[in-house]
């Protein structure tokens, strides 16, 4: 059985189901996040990261600009 993306609206503290599915996949890295393990997210930039790393990468990217 495949799989679905899921598409979501992320908040402060939590995020929103637009579109239902399984996954997301990392804004930094394309690995696919479980909903159910999804932790590290952007409100401002709409982004879901893998880990804390992605997160801190991304971050750095941005500051830099």
């Amino acid at each position: 059985m495949k799989k679905k993306l899921a598409k979501l609206k992320y908040l402060p503290n939590h995020f929103k189901v637009i579109e239902n599915g399984e996954y997301v996949l990392c804004a930094v890295s394309g690995k696919e996040i479980d909903l159910n393990k999804l932790t590290y997210w952007n409100v401002d930039l709409q982004e879901p990261y893998f880990s804390y790393k992605e997160a801190f990468e991304r971050n750095e990217q941005i500051n830099k600009k």
